[in-house]
């Protein structure tokens, strides 16, 4: 086997690592940016049953990207990760804080709203963290001779603010279409009210983010603009995923809203990677300057092949096991 080939499959085990943490993480995530709005407090608690059982191993795979990268790419972290210090802390942070509150608050009384407000604030900074690195690497990096050469807070811009609030909007569809699919009644029709709107800021952010693109990444205006090509399929496809959200909602559907959203997110992620494939670190990088040496690609993906069929199997045992709706006063605690 050539060292292409284990770039190559080390790029889609990261790639589809990242986006398991995405979809899986992202709808608690969700949650917990709108849980200050949800109508009661039984409300709440009901929305944290529905995720209780499943929250822990979703983080699973941010940890398996993280890793895998710093076993495959080491030249992404001597690179990147000084450019995103402070993000990358603030994202660590706000998850940290989330657990935190997350298990405190079922143990809570008369403290019980400070760690709503804990839960909702670590939820909230978490997802606009990521969704701000996200818009740093559309941006590119200042990089000299393969090292980082900008300021501590280059990161961000005006444009990864925006990046950062439409990840906020897009987890909180995540997290809105899961309740659809998760509770019935009062909690339900709040869920169902909310999407349509959250929907609509996803699809403004979307369209300022691609108009605004261009002009802070000469790659993109040349991939996506100079030659109109098959790569447009994707955001058609996100659209087409977009109308069937608001068709779902409208007609009261409850399990095709959240699969909808999860291809959303999909599409959009593929989008993003056929814009920088193959720079890994942007402007100039590419996956096979950043990669390993052969030898630990090759002893790193043997480990691998054993280790993500079984957290593939517990992550399905999982969901099967709580499959179902829950109902007030129900739930794994």
């Amino acid at each position: 086997m050539e060292l292409f080939d284990l770039v190559l499959i080390w790029a889609f085990i990261i790639g589809f690592g990242v986006i398991m943490y995405v979809v899986m993480d992202g709808f608690d995530l969700g949650m917990g940016i709108l849980f200050p709005f949800a109508p009661t407090e039984e409300d709440r608690d009901t929305m944290m049953n529905t995720v209780a059982p499943v929250w822990d191993g979703n983080e699973t795979w941010l940890v398996l990207g993280g890793a895998g990268l710093l076993a495959a790419f080491p030249l992404v972290y001597t690179t990147v990760l000084p450019a995103l210090y402070i993000g990358v802390f603030l994202m660590l942070a706000g998850l940290i804080f989330r657990g935190i509150a997350f298990e405190f608050r079922f143990k809570a009384n008369t403290s019980r709203y400070l760690w709503n407000w804990a839960f909702a604030g670590g939820s909230t900074v978490a997802a606009f963290a990521q969704g701000a690195v996200v818009g740093s690497y559309i941006q590119g990096y200042e990089i000299t001779n393969r090292v980082y050469t900008g300021g501590a807070l280059d990161w961000l811009t005006p444009f990864t603010v925006l990046t950062g609030f439409g990840l906020l909007a897009g987890y909180a569809l995540l997290g809105s279409t899961w309740l659809i699919m998760k509770t019935e009644g009062r909690l339900q029709e709040w869920a169902y009210r909310i999407t349509i709107p959250l929907l609509l800021a996803v699809l403004g952010v979307f369209a300022i983010i691609s108009i605004w693109t261009p002009f802070v990444d000469e790659m993109v205006k040349d991939r996506w603009f100079s030659n109109i090509t098959l790569i447009w399929i994707l955001p058609a496809l996100s659209l087409l995923c977009a109308f069937q959200i608001f068709r779902s909602v409208r007609n009261r559907f409850e399990g095709m809203p959240f699969v909808a959203t999860l291809g959303l997110f999909i599409f959009t992620y593929l989008g993003l990677i056929v814009s920088r494939w193959p720079y890994v670190v942007p402007p100039d990088i590419t996956l096979w300057d950043a990669a390993s040496a052969y030898e630990s690609q090759l002893f790193l993906l043997i480990g691998l092949v054993f280790v993500i069929p079984v957290v593939l199997a517990y992550t399905a045992w999982t969901y099967w096991v709580f499959r179902g709706k829950v109902r007030a006063g129900e739930g794994y605690h």
